[in-house]
């Protein structure tokens, strides 16, 4: 049995829920609300002592990390599969998946303001000393102190969007190459990158996903989204529409 603890807007979660769906696999879909902070709660931290999502268990048995658990999936149901058969492509598979993580924070920047900015801010200094304590990742804790008290700036928020434009550029080069990311097939390397192409696409920079700035990821992404697995996986728009 599959348990995911998930966040439907969660960059990471949305991988593994694309992963499980495209491998047809059955699944309890625990939503974890995170403006209640419940990543931070006791229980939660039982199951993932990082305190972030997703977690998932199989048998009973925790995962963490949307990109081990994408191996994981790979490797206890290989058919349809996710990883490239040939040792020096799937080292190349891992290699993007490390290459967009490192391009988290720069997501961060935007999407916090949307999530946690306007509640963060109102809390009193007591109330958001009690909240940084529950925090186990120093990181994370800088993260919300930043969106409490520090919000980032036009200026921070603008260079953000050229290193993920600058993704976007070797995404291109890759693309060219091969249709996918790697290897000429589709992988959990693409599945990597969908959450981060949904939201520069979204919000970010959406005039750089088009056929005359990145036309081969503009490609790329409309093949995506019409798979049927991107439907069931619910990845919809990260901003509720006004």
């Amino acid at each position: 049995m599959i348990i995911l603890y998930n966040a439907p807007r969660s960059s990471a979660s949305r991988r593994v829920r694309l992963c499980l769906e495209e491998k047809g696999l059955a699944y309890d879909n625990r939503i974890v609300d995170m403006g209640k902070l419940e990543h931070h709660s006791a229980a939660y931290l039982k199951i993932n002592p990082n305190g972030v999502v997703p977690s998932m268990l199989h048998d009973g048995k925790p995962l963490h990390e949307s990109g081990t658990i994408c191996e994981y999936l790979d490797e206890i149901c290989p058919d349809p599969p996710l990883r490239p058969a040939d040792p020096y492509d799937r080292a190349l598979m891992r290699n993007w998946i490390r290459h967009i993580d490192e391009r988290i924070h720069n997501l961060i920047i935007f999407n916090w303001r949307h999530s946690f900015g306007e509640m963060a801010s109102k809390w009193t200094d007591e109330e958001l000393a009690a909240k940084l304590a529950s925090i186990p990742s120093k990181e994370r804790q800088e993260s919300w102190l930043r969106v409490a008290r520090r919000p980032y700036t036009e200026e921070e928020r603008a260079e953000a969007r050229g290193k993920l434009v600058v993704l976007l550029d070797r995404m291109e080069a890759a693309i060219a190459a091969s249709c996918w990311l790697v290897g000429g097939a589709y992988s959990i390397a693409d599945i990597a990158a969908v959450p981060f192409v949904k939201r520069i696409d979204e919000e970010i920079a959406p005039d750089e996903v088009t056929t005359a700035k990145h036309p081969h990821v503009a490609d790329w992404w409309s093949r995506i989204q019409a798979r049927p697995a991107f439907e069931r996986a619910n990845i919809g728009p990260f901003v509720d529409p006004s």
